[in-house]
């Protein structure tokens, strides 16, 4: 087999290897645990310190607003719980708090939202989206209620790449909080967003923020929070004093350091903004050469707010594993969605959102490029996806020739 091809950066990124080396010291060398007086403690303590800085200095934000978590996961599912498990916040509402979330966030808030809900500890709107993909910011205002406490909006979408406009909400809500008693607060699922994306959180008006470091050439298990100044917040591990005892657990050093160097790669390169000008060049190579290549394919989420890494295509009669499956084989690296769901049958639930029918999600296939993605690899692509598409197309005998059929009016048996 020719070398790999990997379009899967959605899912995870390689540790960039001056990530590592600025990492392997405090595996070994500087492994005093951050919580101990010794020099061995301290030495280790100052490194985190200055990863904090380094990290509050990339969001715009003051170092003690800044808190290390094991991942994204463990950060959404403590700002959503939050407001489940604040007795405060539920007293002076007078009721449980209302919370707002999208249709198409991350498995892990959604289910941190069903969780509260039923525990009788919230209620949620869930808040559909565009057939882009896109929250509408005039339905997300009228879905306002008195007692709403939280709106919880992904920057950009880890399956279609649908980038949210966070800045606008953020105004919206700073208007609106003009005139209410009771706050609402702000959080946004930064994942896919810190490569690319500027994540500043003054100018996006938010009052959580949520990263992986994986998802940006760093180590996988450690990730970041932004939590405002003033913002409630409920810690989900007790037993120490870690964090500004909001986090309690022995700090993940290497993990933290590696984070703070991604992060510091990011802001050599000018910042988030920058990092995807050479990509957006192949992902609409990408698109296009699919679109004349591959009758009945369609692309997923919007065209024009869209991550510069991301394509998400659904070829009709073809079911999505077996095409992962086939591209494998082919040396190619790609997904059916996200990575945290790869092992469900259930189809997407951010496509199903978009208005496609389960057979038309379950026939999506995600290719997410990355840092070391280069043009030869998408000729590549574009020169074995046809030929794996219709192979597996005449294998199902599912789709006949002729015109293209309307999407969301195939009959009920097409796909696989």
């Amino acid at each position: 087999m020719s070398q790999r091809i990997y379009l899967d950066y959605a899912a995870t990124t390689p540790t960039d290897p001056e990530v590592l080396k600025v990492m392997q010291p405090y595996f070994s060398e500087e492994f005093g645990n951050p919580s101990s007086v010794h020099q061995f403690g301290q030495a280790a303590q100052e490194a985190i310190v200055k990863t904090r800085q380094q990290v509050a200095a990339f969001l715009g934000c003051q170092p003690d607003e800044v808190i290390f978590t094991s991942g994204a996961t463990e950060g959404n599912n403590a700002v959503i719980k939050t407001f489940g498990f604040n007795k405060a916040l539920k007293e002076k509402l007078g009721a449980v708090p209302h919370l707002i979330v999208s249709q198409i966030e991350h498995e892990c808030v959604l289910a941190a939202a069903r969780a509260l809900e039923k525990e009788g500890a919230a209620k949620v709107t869930y808040l559909p989206a565009n057939r882009d993909g896109l929250v509408e910011i005039t339905e997300l205002e009228k879905a306002i209620k008195p007692q709403t406490a939280l709106v919880s909006i992904m920057y950009a979408n880890n399956e279609i790449g649908t980038v949210q406009p966070i800045a606008a909400i953020g105004q919206l809500l700073k208007k609106i909080n003009q005139s209410r008693a009771n706050k609402i607060y702000f959080h946004t699922d930064a994942v896919q967003a810190i490569n690319y994306l500027d994540c500043d959180v003054q100018k996006l008006g938010v009052d959580y923020l949520t990263m992986s470091a994986h998802k940006f050439y760093g180590p996988k298990g450690v990730g970041a929070m932004f939590v405002r100044q003033g913002a409630p917040f409920v810690r989900l591990l007790d037993g120490g004093e870690q964090e500004f005892k909001m986090r309690a657990g022995t700090h993940n050093t290497p993990g933290i350091i590696g984070l703070g160097a991604a992060i510091n790669q990011i802001s050599a390169q000018g910042g988030s903004a920058s990092g995807g000008k050479n990509l957006e060049s192949l992902r609409d190579k990408l698109i296009d050469g699919i679109q004349q290549k591959i009758s009945h394919a369609f692309l997923n989420g919007s065209r024009e707010n869209r991550l510069p890494n991301n394509v998400n295509f659904c070829f009709e009669g073809v079911e999505g594993e077996a095409m992962v499956i086939a591209l494998d084989m082919e040396g190619i690296a790609a997904s059916t969605g996200s990575a945290c769901a790869a092992k469900s049958l259930e189809p997407s639930h951010v496509l199903l959102a978009l208005g496609l029918k389960p057979l038309e999600a379950h026939s999506s296939i995600r290719f997410s490029l990355g840092r070391y993605t280069i043009a030869k690899e998408i000729d590549k692509v574009l020169e074995i996806l046809p030929k794996v598409i219709g192979r597996l197309r005449n294998i199902s005998g599912n789709l006949s020739s002729g015109e293209t059929p309307e999407r969301g009016k195939l009959p009920d048996d097409f796909g696989c």
